[in-house]
């Protein structure tokens, strides 16, 4: 069973930018799709990003688009959402997932392993 643990979280002014990091911790981290979601308060949680196995494919949310960047490095079993530009809208906790199927993948219910959140908090 693989983990997964989520780091970078912060409080950030508005503008501002964070690197969440999400280490895997398991067999099969270069075969896995790897994906961020977050859950704001209040909020169902929702897709930010997701990257193919070898990161050649990276999908977003169009509210994220051209502000976060999803990466992976398969020797490190690390993925990493670099968020710029935040703003306070993007408050929320941060969670890492991944799943062993291939392709576009959005759903939460398609991942069956979490990890436990980051809290990133973006101030105005």
């Amino acid at each position: 069973q693989a983990r997964l643990a989520e780091s970078g979280g912060g409080l950030v002014q508005a503008g501002g930018s964070l690197r969440l990091s999400c280490a895997y911790t398991g067999r099969y981290f270069s075969t896995s799709t790897m994906g961020w979601f977050r859950h704001a308060a209040g909020e169902e949680r929702e897709f930010v990003a997701s990257s193919s196995w070898t990161g050649s494919n990276t999908y977003y949310a169009d509210s994220v688009k051209g502000r976060f960047t999803i990466s992976r490095d398969n020797a490190k079993d690390t993925v990493y959402l670099q968020m710029n530009s935040l703003k306070p809208e993007d408050t929320a906790v941060y969670y890492c997932a991944s799943t062993a199927l291939g392709g576009f993948r959005s759903s939460a219910k398609e991942y069956p392993t979490w990890g436990r959140g980051t809290q990133v908090t973006v101030s105005s």
